[in-house]
């Protein structure tokens, strides 16, 4: 405790000082003595409430109160009553001191109510334990009230409101009683609520939050709300958004229902809040229909997708796991996570360790002709835009060729499942990367179309939040450094989707899977990129700094589109797509290559790589993806096809032939 610095401004700030300066012995000697003068006090009081007098001899209150203090100060020490701080004391914190008197009462009333003591009425011996265990509860009431002062200025307590007046808003105060977060009311809409008092605190109405906040000097508002649906928290959370407050949630109900609630199970609101969609529990015989018992390949295991479907998978109890990765770290990350996992659940899983490149063909033939997979999952990619247009070839290399290097070996050695896992940037793509995930995409259509016993599909999907190269991170590593945050444009959006949530369905679209199929993901609504900036400021507790605001914290800087990218994304290239047996999983037939034009395309790619011809390999990619307009300059205006991006009904659950889907 930083104590000596402080200066004492009277007399109280002073004893208050001298109380908190002393060594803890000195501190229990103190205790003590009160405990004592409490025995001494609570004799006296008790003769003169039975009899209506004292009684004439001093002996024999003496006699009582020194059998008082040889049962009480002992017992109070075994029960560590004096390591109790005072400046703490609550209710809580004064059921040692009631359970020790509670014992301290039947030896007392033995010796004086049931044996008898000449003098000393019967029913003293019941009657002083009540009497001395009020007087030292409120003993010590009143030091943590007298020190109380001196440790708030020694201390800067955060001060907050919760928004949430059921049982977790109530929970939740609890908490905070002993914590450095100062309570200064609740919020909610129940109009029967406001304007009540709870836990000496006020319910306040929503309305009446932006002139509250700066009355009562609010710096965060704590979510208490767990059992709302994501689409109610939006709500909420969008209400907040501009107030100059931090805003911290709860987890879910269930999670809370494992034990008792305390301050650290707040957490800053997730981005998934914003989302505004309610997550549908995954089917646990889909997830298990095609990895039971199976040996299952992940290519890609260390990335973000492919180390999220090695989790998932691993819940289902396969009988082996291939891990195939080309980055060292990644695959010992995965691996140790993946081992620590399965011996914590007690599960008998092989996990294979491969280190190598999708496009080295003899290894990736020898790791399936030694293990034979029973399903790929092809999550190997470069997928940065922007780097995947400065490396090309690369790109190129290992997003196509590699794909099709797999795609053959599985053929050729009868895997039952191949599941390409492509982005919905591989549709009208303006980017290399797109154009790769295309003809990536392409590649699985005609081997499926040109027959054999392995069934090809794949599922496109938007963002995913917490990638490598999300936006989010970003976001916030810029808000750390004090800005700042930058946006490619602000009319840029995207759909984004937690990656648990795109691995689960990955899994269950593969086994709807007849071959040539691809799967769509519901994305839900469209998330603005600058929306999404500001309110991760605001989530932040720091304000946006821009012309109507010069006085804010964190300024958002527009820096212009970069090479490759659109301002909307979309998932669906053309045709009617169709409902499957999951609500949020569409499927569509699209238009692709034969088999025969596309091992042309290929050898001329893989002889551009050799030769290191970047401009032949992005013509050859214009040809075989004739949607492909490269942008250079990052303005997507002077690509025909994609110019009317704005007005294209760019997402599944925009167009008419689909069913609605009931959530």
């Amino acid at each position: 405790m930083p104590l000596v610095n402080y200066r004492p401004h009277n007399l109280a700030s002073g004893l208050r000082h001298a109380l908190v300066s002393l060594p803890r012995g000195g501190k229990q000697s103190i205790a003590v003595g009160f405990d004592l003068s409490s025995c001494v006090l609570a004799t006296i009081l008790a003769f003169y409430l039975r009899v209506g007098y004292l009684p004439n001899t001093v002996g024999l209150i003496a006699l009582v109160a020194l059998a008082s203090s040889a049962i009480s100060i002992p017992l109070f020490w075994f029960h560590r009553i004096y390591r109790t701080l005072l400046r703490h004391e609550r209710i809580m914190t004064a059921r040692p001191l009631a359970r020790a008197i509670l014992i301290y009462t039947i030896p007392f009333a033995l010796i004086f109510s049931v044996w008898g003591v000449d003098g000393v009425p019967r029913t003293l011996g019941l009657l002083q334990p009540l009497i001395l265990l009020a007087l030292c509860v409120a003993g010590r009431g009143l030091a943590a009230g007298f020190l109380s002062p001196f440790y708030d200025k020694l201390t800067v307590r955060k001060t907050v409101l919760i928004y949430g007046a059921g049982v977790a808003g109530r929970q939740l105060a609890s908490a905070l009683r002993n914590s450095e977060l100062h309570l200064r009311g609740f919020v909610d809409q129940d109009p029967a609520l406001i304007g009540q008092v709870m836990d000496d605190c006020p319910i306040l109405s929503p309305q009446d939050l932006p002139v509250e906040i700066c009355r009562l000097g609010v710096d965060r508002i704590l979510l208490a709300i767990p059992s709302a649906s994501r689409r109610r928290r939006r709500e909420i959370i969008e209400t907040l958004a501009e107030l100059p407050v931090e805003i911290q949630t709860l987890p879910a109900i269930l999670d809370l229902a494992h034990g008792k609630l305390t301050v650290s199970d707040l957490k800053n609101v997730d981005i998934e809040d914003l989302l505004g969609r309610d997550r549908v529990i995954p089917d646990p015989a889909m997830l298990e229909a095609n990895l039971l018992g199976q040996v299952i390949l992940v290519t890609g295991a260390g990335g973000s997708i492919g180390s999220e479907l090695c989790r998932q998978i691993l819940a289902s109890r396969p009988q082996t796991i291939i891990l195939f990765e080309i980055s060292e770290f990644a695959l010992y990350s995965i691996h140790s996570e993946c081992q620590a996992f399965a011996a914590r659940e007690g599960f008998s899983v092989a996990l294979v360790q491969v280190l190598g490149s999708v496009h080295d063909r003899q290894r990736v033939e020898e790791v399936i002709a030694t293990y034979k997979p029973y399903v790929i999952f092809h999550a190997a990619a470069y997928k940065h835009v922007p780097l995947v247009e400065a490396n090309v070839l690369e790109g190129v290399r290992n997003n196509v060729l590699g794909t099709r290097e797999l795609a053959l070996a599985a053929r050729k050695y009868g895997v039952p499942h191949f599941i390409l896992i492509s982005t919905d940037k591989a549709v009208r793509p303006t980017s290399v990367m797109g154009a790769t995930k295309r003809m990536g995409e392409q590649i699985l259509q005609a081997l499926a179309a040109s027959g054999g016993d392995t069934t090809f599909s794949m599922v496109r999907f938007g963002n995913v939040l917490g990638s490598s190269g999300s936006v989010v991170p970003l976001f916030r590593s810029q808000i750390a450094a004090g800005g700042p945050v930058t946006v490619t444009h602000r009319d840029m959006t995207r759909y984004f989707m937690m990656i648990p949530e795109a691995a689960q369905l990955v899994i269950q679209a593969g086994t709807m899977a007849k071959g040539g199929e691809v799967f769509l993901l519901d994305m839900g609504e469209p998330v603005r990129i600058m929306d999404l900036a500001r309110n991760i400021i605001h989530f932040s507790g720091l304000l946006v700094r821009d012309e109507e605001n010069p006085a804010g914290d964190i300024e958002i800087a527009e820096v212009g589109l970069r090479p490759g990218e659109k301002l909307y994304e979309e998932l669906l290239i053309g045709g009617q797509v169709e409902q499957t047996l999951h609500p949020l999983i569409m499927k569509a037939d699209e238009p692709s290559l034969g088999w025969k034009e596309m091992e042309k395309e290929m050898a001329s790619l893989e002889l551009a790589c050799t030769e290191r011809r970047t401009d032949k390999a992005i013509a050859i990619l214009k040809r075989a993806v004739p949607d492909f307009c490269h942008s250079t300059d990052g303005d997507i205006a002077d690509c025909p096809i994609t110019s009317q991006n704005k007005t294209r009904n760019f997402q599944p659950a925009r167009l008419a032939s689909r069913p609605t889907l009931r959530y």
